[in-house]
């Protein structure tokens, strides 16, 4: 008892910080929301007025350009590396890559179809902004070019893979470079959150200048982006991945939601499910599956198994193009799926990395669309609950299944821990419950939490 204190102390210490962070991020996400509310609010009372806010969203837009090639090339090339250090883990690491490459094929197609049913943003007519040819707006031009312009997106991509492969074909000498890598993208994801705080200000412009334009046409089409994301999520938990456990093990989906309550709450008032992490580790063991396939799903699912992220950036992408007036043929949209399945892995543990990816898309496919995707900013942080759901639940089934398939679930503990009648015990989540091999356990997760 006397080690108690000593043990407990470091890690209250580390957590505190990232309290401290969270609570950080949930201010921002009522700042976008009032700025939300008061750009709609003047669009409508004061149109011309809200028209001419035009450029606060299109220099925000800009700023995310500026940062996506180095999100994509840092995130790429350590995600090869991490693809590979899955596999060596052997069967459990090979069969977890290959069932996240297919449902995160599958959620993009799932987002696809429905924004082609939908049609959302259709009717807003949204026109990218230019600069005026007279000298009235040379203040605002002169901003605007201080802002640096983007990097081709493909040829980064393609590179980051190349550099990838040569720096896992080097192995350990490749190790310092790596390193170095993680550094730079903990630079890069810094500036990107630098720039996620100045989004209440982009929002506030965009939704003004779009609203002016187009009144209340633009709040029904932004709702309707909304409702149909929430419904497509719903859908999709409750009946692709409901019917997946079903099939395999025989579980019940809506037992499975009922034992993560605690945690649905948690990432409902964080707006990540990187909160609830630990908490999803300690409760699929408890649900019997082995430490080993937990150790390894649950860490690299967070990376890769984004069916919740998949969904918005296709919907969110055929929103956009759907409101500026240029609607993506069936082979720009095809194309753009592949590119989300890669691009989609460095949209976790980060905000505003979402963002990010969507622009990526769209700069790598139609260039011409990134002006209209300000809209998005200001209705993101409403979807970004409803993202975080769907892929903690997406990996919460991807453990049960995995240990299914691995021989490595305990069926009998699973059924009575969905149906109640073995309650988790939160006191096991003390920092000395699970003695040294909790750290060991949680190795996978500190090694995939610097690709993220």
């Amino acid at each position: 008892m006397a080690m108690t204190p000593q043990k407990q102390s470091p890690q209250s210490n580390a957590a505190s910080p990232r309290a401290r962070k969270k609570d950080r991020t949930h201010w921002l996400y009522i700042f976008v929301i009032v700025a939300v509310v008061l750009g709609a609010a003047v669009g409508l009372i004061f149109p011309e007025v809200g028209q001419s806010l035009k450029p606060i969203g299109t220099g925000f837009v800009a700023l995310i350009k500026m940062i996506i090639a180095p999100i994509i090339f840092c995130t790429i090339v350590l995600g090869v590396g991490s693809v590979a250090r899955a596999a060596t883990v052997g069967k459990v690491g090979g069969i977890a890559m290959l069932y996240f490459l297919l449902m995160a094929t599958f959620a993009l197609a799932i987002g696809l179809v429905v924004g082609n049913l939908v049609h959302p943003g259709s009717g807003l007519h949204l026109e990218p902004y230019e600069a005026s040819k007279g000298g009235s707006d040379g203040t605002v031009d002169f901003l605007m070019s201080m802002i640096p312009g983007s990097i081709p997106v493909l040829p980064t991509l393609v590179l980051a893979i190349l550099v990838g492969f040569a720096l896992q074909s080097m192995g350990k000498a490749g190790e310092p470079v790596l390193n170095g890598i993680r550094h730079i993208q903990a630079v890069v994801f810094k500036l990107m959150m630098m720039i996620m705080w100045a989004a209440p200000i982009g929002a506030f412009g965009a939704i003004a200048a779009v609203v002016g334009g187009t009144g209340w046409a633009a709040i029904g089409s932004m709702a309707i982006l909304m409702g149909t994301f929430y419904l497509t999520c719903a859908l999709f938990i409750v009946v692709v991945l409901g019917s997946i456990l079903k099939l395999v093990t025989g579980l019940n989906i809506f037992q499975l939601m009922r034992y993560l309550a605690r945690e649905y709450l948690l990432i409902f008032s964080t707006s990540s499910s990187e909160s609830a992490l630990p908490r999803l580790m300690a409760k699929m063991e408890h649900a019997g599956v082995s430490k080993t396939v937990v150790g390894v799903t649950v860490p690299t699912g967070y990376s890769f198994n984004l069916d919740g992220t998949a969904i918005y950036l296709t919907m969110a992408s055929i929103f956009v193009s759907t409101a500026m007036g240029m609607p993506m043929g069936v082979g720009e949209q095809i194309s753009l799926l592949v590119f989300m399945i890669i691009a989609s892995k460095g949209a976790a543990g980060v905000t505003g990395a979402g963002l990010a990816t969507l622009a990526a898309g769209l700069q790598s496919h139609r260039p011409e669309l990134l002006d209209g995707m300000g809209v998005t900013v200001g209705i993101d942080k409403f979807m970004s609950e409803c993202r975080a759901l769907t892929n903690f639940t997406g990996n919460a089934v991807a453990t049960v299944l995995i240990g299914k398939w691995t021989k490595e679930l305990d069926f009998e503990q699973a059924q009575a821990v969905f149906a109640g009648k073995r309650p988790f015990d939160e006191l096991s989540l003390e920092p000395d419950a699970h003695g040294d091999e909790s750290a060991n356990d949680a190795e996978p997760e500190r090694e995939l939490e610097n690709v993220r």
